[in-house]
C-alpha cells in the first residue's frame, strides 16, 4: 500500500481494510511499523471527520458514580446535600461552577464533561 494522507472517505476505508490484513502484525518489523503509520493516518482523518462531544454532565456523574460504585449520598457531601444531589441527578436545579470544580476534584470526573 503507498502510504498517503487519507483525504476522502474512499481513502479512509482502504486505511481500515490495511489496518485489518495488517492487524496481527508483530511490533518493530516492516508491517508492524506500516500498521503504525496507517493507524495514526486514520485517527487523524477520524478526529477531524466524526468529531465526539463531550457526554452531557448528569451522565458524566452517573458514569462516574457506577464505576466508583457510589450511592446519591455519597456524592451529596460533594454538592451540597441529599436534596440537592436529587435535584442534580433529577435535572431540577444546574451544577454550579464550585459543584464543577469539586465533583472534578474529588472524583476526577473531567472538567470538560461538566462544563458542557
Amino acid at each position: 500500500m503507498k502510504i498517503k494522507v487519507i483525504k476522502t472517505k474512499k481513502d479512509y476505508e482502504e486505511a481500515l481494510k490495511k489496518i485489518e490484513e495488517l492487524f496481527n502484525a508483530k511490533p518493530n518489523t516492516p508491517d508492524g511499523d506500516l500498521l503504525d503509520v496507517i493507524v495514526t493516518l486514520v485517527e487523524a482523518y477520524e478526529r477531524r471527520h466524526f468529531e465526539i462531544a463531550p457526554p452531557d454532565p448528569i451522565e458524566a456523574i452517573k458514569f462516574r458514580m457506577d464505576q466508583l460504585g457510589l450511592k446519591q449520598s455519597d456524592i451529596a457531601e460533594v454538592i451540597g446535600g441529599k436534596n440537592r444531589a436529587s435535584e442534580i441527578l433529577n435535572r431540577k436545579r444546574d451544577l454550579t461552577a464550585k459543584m464543577m470544580r469539586d465533583l472534578h476534584k474529588k472524583y476526577n470526573i473531567p472538567a470538560q464533561s461538566l462544563l458542557s
